[in-house]
């Protein structure tokens, strides 16, 4: 066997005879390389090569971190490697051929491209000269085709092993049984019968079953075994593979075969189980597997088991500028736990040698297609595009503190790891690779221009062979599995970075306000994740630099804020004070409530049941600047006697306004109409009217409102309308 190492520069003396074609070859100044990935066989030479991915290599240039790829050439004159790293070269053979297969396979039936695969299969199965075969490759497509090209022979043995069984011998039946006579009628109660002798073309065929049995479970390949034997499975086909019991039993067994067919049969498990036997081989032409480019079979492997292909929103990989993501998923959030809310993860498969860091061109591409992610969510909600309704029900952006969501976003690279385990395992802890980051402004998280791209390692061995196995059901549970594990490393860098808090506004605080009125203070800090909207998410940059900063901000903050340290795998609400109780019926986002006092009010709401339009008056006093002061916060009113059992409560669906009395639309309900002095004279000149408009269909529940909570000292000003924040007047009991 000859192994060679993609990409590798080998002295064109050492590897020239190999190839029958000059041009497979990339040579330069004495100097060769081959840029194919996969199998080839040598059929004059009886030469098999064997072409590994260049990802075995380290940085160094050494496979397994000691050998030259040089000295390990030649495995059949020398061969260095240990038992285990031998082992390791002929399953992973394999499962570069699987590997290739599938995405030959995968590309066909999709109509896509595949010329970069060239595949020329002529092996036969016969009794012809001997070819020495040292790779596990070898014996298992001989076996695959032996299956596939005797199908008539296995059916007539088995006709054969099975017929004539428990069929009486009459003749030896009456000279040797004693017959008990009844009714006339002689009855023989131990008749003679054909007895069934071990068969030793059933054992070979239950050996060979059970070896493609195996093929199909632990490799994937595409076996049918329409047999109703009982297969040698599990511990038992362990010790025939592991403990020599395989090589043992056919050679006890191997004198009871005369036919040709059995004889090539008897030699195919023999040498799978033996690995390193002669199987007869009639080879003529040269046979190959072989994928050039294979880093755009590694970037399919990748997106199998980790992307998406379609998005609810038309979002495609391949983007208006031209430029296409490699790797694009939606998935959990990383700023909330609720499961309902997703964002985009955008990745990016390198496929280089291992541990080698990612270039500069790469990592401004990986924060372009960031933006233009971002850019085409913005466009579904605000741009003027006429392509309604909207498909997606997230927007990146939060309108309430013009935060941006976090884009996740990922570079992915191959690893072998050191004991050349197939394990199941993503790691970053041995990359020297940064976090990289892009921000147009400091300590802004939250901020559209703030991206970080994180680089991941996947186990180059299990991931080939969880695509090769091509099963549906191991890839979707991986494929879940990994997101998972990407979202919570991407959370744990982000938590190295940042500190993170939650908050709810104070009662009589509108968080909206605030934020509109220190807008600059808290730009790319907020961003409001979760579906309770009261909940605000605000992350600080945890650098020295920007401690004082930070301090000044949390001190202003708490003035009106309750503020708790909460991750971005934590769930603030049980850290946080109870919302405001939830009311019945229609709500409205804002949080002040117009308090009227209105007697006889069964009478007085005939007036405006339908329109739901009130004017109500207010006084030049404290209780009638507060509501001038808040009149952009109101978001409810009120009508009350200071009796719990009789008030009742509507969502104001438009702003109010504030007009003199002359300006009052007709339309309008005025209450009162004819404001007088404690005299009982017209007293125009103390009031005002702020005129609303009410949801008069939808009463709201409010059986944990309370009007008295909202308390007067002055009783001349229990008739007049006044200004209160819900959180004032529920009662949470």
């Amino acid at each position: 066997m000859k192994l060679l190492i993609e990409e590798h520069r080998y002295p064109f003396d050492l590897v020239k005879e190999l190839f029958p074609n000059i041009d497979e070859l990339d040579v330069v100044d004495g100097v060769a390389s081959i840029n194919y990935v996969g199998y080839f066989y040598h059929a004059e030479r009886q030469e098999c090569v064997f072409v590994l991915p260049k990802v075995i290599l380290d940085q160094n240039n050494k496979v397994f971190g000691k050998y030259e790829p040089e000295k390990i050439v030649d495995l059949t004159k020398s061969n260095p490697l240990s038992a285990n790293e031998s082992k390791f070269i002929y399953g992973l053979s394999v499962w570069i051929y699987r590997a290739i297969s599938v995405y030959l396979s995968n590309c066909i039936a999709q109509g896509k491209d595949h010329t970069i695969v060239r595949h020329q299969k002529l092996i036969k199965v016969g009794r012809g000269r001997r070819r020495l075969s040292n790779t596990f490759l070898d014996i298992l497509l001989a076996l695959l085709d032996f299956n596939r090209q005797n199908q008539d022979w296995f059916m007539f043995i088995l006709k054969n092993a099975h017929s004539g069984f428990n069929k009486i011998n009459w003749s030896k039946t009456i000279t040797s049984s004693q017959a008990i006579v009844q009714d006339g009628e002689p009855v023989y109660i131990n008749p003679v019968t054909k007895k069934r002798y071990i068969n030793f073309d059933e054992e070979l065929l239950v050996i060979f079953y059970s070896i493609l049995n195996y093929l199909r479970e632990y490799y994937g390949f595409p076996v049918s075994l329409n047999v109703n034997y009982e297969l040698i499975t599990g511990k038992r086909f362990d010790r025939y593979l592991n403990k020599g019991f395989g090589v043992r039993r056919l050679r006890q067994i191997k004198y009871k075969y005369f036919s040709d067919k059995a004889l090539q049969l008897w030699e195919l498990c023999f040498a799978f189980f033996e690995q390193s036997k002669q199987v007869r081989m009639n080879s003529q032409v040269n046979e190959f597997l072989l994928v050039k480019n294979f880093n755009i079979v590694f970037e399919a492997i990748i997106d199998e088991l980790v992307g998406d292909n379609s998005f609810p929103d038309r979002l495609n990989k391949k983007q208006n500028d031209g430029k296409e993501v490699d790797h694009m998923f939606l998935w959990n959030s990383l700023t909330t736990v609720e499961p309902d809310k997703q964002v985009y993860y955008i990745g990016d498969s390198k496929y280089y040698k291992q541990k080698n860091e990612v270039g500069p061109t790469s990592i401004a591409k990986q924060y372009t297609y960031a933006r233009n992610v971002i850019q085409w969510n913005l466009n579904l909600f605000f741009g003027e595009s006429d392509e309604k309704p909207k498909e997606t029900d997230f927007c990146l952006r939060d309108e309430l503190t013009e935060g941006y969501n976090v884009i996740p976003n990922f570079f992915i690279s191959a690893t072998i790891p050191d004991d050349l385990r197939y394990d199941d395992n993503i790691d970053e802890t041995k990359r020297s690779a940064k976090t990289h980051v892009s921000r147009q402004f400091k300590n802004r998280l939250f901020d559209r221009d703030t991206l970080l791209i994180t680089h991941y390692d996947v186990n180059f061995l299990y991931v080939v062979s969880l695509y090769a196995r091509n099963n549906a059901i191991q890839k979707k549970n991986w494929k879940q599995k990994v997101r998972n594990i990407f979202r919570d490393k991407i959370r744990d860098e982000l938590a190295n970075r940042y500190n993170f808090f939650a908050m709810r506004a104070k009662p009589s605080v509108d968080a909206r306000e605030y934020i509109e009125t220190h807008f600059r203070d808290v730009l790319g800090k907020v961003f409001a994740p979760y579906d309770d909207k009261g909940i605000i998410a605000l992350a600080l940059d945890n650098r020295e630099e920007f401690e004082q900063e930070n301090q000044a901000l949390l001190a202003q903050l708490e003035d009106s804020f309750n503020i708790v340290r909460c991750g971005l795998s934590e769930d603030p609400r049980p850290k946080l004070p109870k919302p405001v109780a939830v009311l019945g019926g229609a709500k409205s986002a804002k949080r002040g409530v117009l308090m009227v006092m209105m007697e006889n009010y069964a009478t007085r709401s005939k007036n405006f049941a339908e329109s739901g339009k009130v004017a109500v008056g207010i006084k030049y006093h404290g209780r009638g600047m507060e509501i001038i002061n808040n009149l952009s916060s109101i978001g409810y009113v009120l009508f009350h006697t200071w009796d719990k059992t009789k008030q009742k409560m509507f969502a104001i669906v438009d702003d109010c306004k504030i007009l003199a009395k002359t300006t009052v639309p007709e339309e309008y309900y005025m209450s009162p109409k004819n404001p007088t002095h404690s005299d009982g004279t017209p007293d125009l000149a103390q009031f005002l009217y702020v005129l609303l408009t009410a949801d008069m269909s939808t009463p709201i529940d409010t059986a944990h409102v309370d009007c008295n909570k909202k308390k007067y000292t002055d009783k001349t000003q229990r008739y007049d309308a006044q200004f209160a924040w819900i959180d004032e007047l529920v009662n949470e009991e």
